[in-house]
């Protein structure tokens, strides 16, 4: 007897549908699977077989063979487990295959018949009420995920019992209802604030400008000037997700299985600080099957790369292109997707090898051609998608000692907060575009319109500096999100004058 179920297979953070055909015939005992299947599936067949043997269900000794569909599109992972399992009952005829067509199945089946949960299941889900699936059957601990996506009846079952019961007898079953609380991201103040830091007034202020306008940031500082401490604050001051946001970020990290102990919604801006010593292809995904890498998990949040002349130069590189247009794209052979990366970069360094370079308490060691080969892993295009470049100071002694005395995240986040929705309201009518350093080229006359006094300012830090075409428009961004802290509707010479302080590497250089 020949039986079909549903299911689906991730393609990088989308989800597409798959067939899985089941044929019960006569000849010798065994189970073949077709269809680009990976390893995991293919070991499926015994943890099948074992399974349904301990679950009570008949194991028919007879010819299976299982084919999903398209036959063309790589299948991977555990998640076929529970359809090919349940294909193989309908196809002996132990379940009902009256509801087969309408529900579409995942999970992966332990030893026992018990059901466990799988990566990527809220893409399934969304792709699954787009193409009119009536529901959704996934392991219990995936059940909150699903329900996230209106309109899809999820069913979440402890074990392939309890599906079988499902399909057998519909009435006696509720899908699962999404926890009120699940629904919409909530507002959460980390335990770093920044009224912990001492001193470090310019930085501090860096930090709001960056939270206020999306804009990438490097300090730049010896040792022990509190380059970490700062970057670690930043998440305490953006703004919250907003709930498409959410959704975005979730997705991904559904797709990556990063959402256990996250509940059904990632509710934080991501905050990713991968070590100096990541590849490329853990930076940017990769993969037989692409996977997204650190700059995708950090989406709507923030990527802190810290010491950031210790990275490969070669590694570096693959961040122009994201930061430039805010996704990556991976090709193999087989298929091309693209991972969304919409993020902010925050990085820190040394300024020599030694740490000491302009510090005034201890002496830098490190000769010029030292110091040229350091900074020479940073590139100038790199460099010129970093918005706010800012020299930390180690402190005083007198400020070591002291309470320390800076607003908290809360009140900052406030000003934050203010800044961000003068920005959306400029913005109406742009889809695309949710803060400053998203701003193209085409809108710089419109929002970022200069008077004489700011033009003379910003073409004499041009000539002096040597800036690019590219780092003078960064000014201007920088400049309309002052503008936009302090209350005030147009860019004014003490806006673009704060804007260019913030370019401390290419006034050292």
């Amino acid at each position: 007897m020949l039986a079909r179920v549903w299911s689906a297979s991730i393609v990088g953070i989308d989800a597409v549908k798959v067939g899985v055909e089941v044929d019960v015939s006569g000849g010798l005992p065994g189970i073949v699977i077709l269809g680009l299947p990976d390893a995991a599936i293919q070991e499926s067949k015994e943890r099948v077989k074992a399974t349904l043997k301990n679950a009570g269900f008949a194991f028919p000794m007879r010819k299976i063979v299982i084919n999903l569909t398209p036959a063309d599109l790589r299948k991977e992972g555990p998640c076929f487990d529970l359809p090919i399992s349940i294909g193989i009952l309908a196809a002996s005829e132990q379940v009902s295959a009256n509801l087969l067509g309408d529900y579409l199945f995942l999970g992966e089946v332990s030893l026992d018949g018990s059901l466990r949960p799988v990566a990527g299941v809220l893409p399934i889900a969304a792709t699954a009420q787009e193409i009119g699936i009536a529901g959704l059957i996934v392991p219990i601990d995936n059940a909150q995920e699903a329900a996230v996506v209106k309109g899809l009846a999820v069913y979440g079952c402890k074990n392939l019992s309890e599906v079988v019961d499902l399909l057998n007898n519909p009435g006696l079953h509720k899908p699962v209802q999404l926890n009120e609380l699940e629904k919409l991201p909530q507002i959460s103040y980390p335990s770093a604030d920044l009224q912990d830091v001492k001193g470090q007034a310019h930085a501090r202020r860096a930090l709001e400008i960056a939270a206020a306008g999306g804009h990438n940031l490097i300090f730049v500082g010896p040792p022990g000037s509190g380059k970490t401490m700062l970057a670690r604050r930043l998440p305490g001051i953006l703004p919250p997700l907003e709930f498409a946001e959410a959704l975005e970020v979730t997705r991904i990290y559904s797709v990556a299985g990063l959402l256990k102990n996250r509940g059904s919604l990632v509710r934080d801006r991501p905050f990713r600080s991968p070590h100096h010593s990541a590849s490329g292809p853990s930076l940017v995904g990769g993969g037989s099957f692409p996977r997204p890498g650190e700059i995708s998990l950090s989406h709507r949040g923030i990527l802190f790369l810290d010491e950031l002349t210790e990275f490969k130069r070669d590694v570096l590189e693959f961040l122009r292109q994201p930061l430039e247009d805010g996704y990556v794209t991976i090709s193999r052979t087989r298929q091309s997707v693209m991972f969304p990366a919409q993020f902010t970069l925050v990085a820190s360094t040394n300024p020599c090898p030694c740490g000491y370079y302009g510090d005034t308490i201890q002496q830098c060691t490190c000769s010029p051609r030292q110091r040229e080969q350091y900074w020479a892993k940073l590139s100038g295009p790199l460099m010129d998608r970093i918005d706010l470049q800012v020299a930390v100071n180690r402190l005083k002694p007198e400020e070591i000692t002291q309470q320390p005395t800076g607003e908290t995240s809360f009140l900052v986040r406030e000003r934050v907060l203010q800044a961000r929705d003068r920005a959306i309201v400029r913005f109406q009518g742009e889809a695309n575009l949710r803060c400053n350093a998203q701003i193209q080229s085409r809108h710089l006359q419109r929002w970022c319109k200069l008077d004489d006094a700011s033009r003379i300012l910003l073409e004499a830090a041009i000539k002096k500096l040597s800036l690019s075409a590219r780092a003078s428009d960064r000014i201007l961004k920088v400049g309309r999100t002052i503008a936009d802290l302090a209350g005030d509707d147009h860019l004014k010479a003490n806006h673009v004058a704060e804007a260019i302080q913030y370019r401390t590497i290419d006034r050292m250089q």
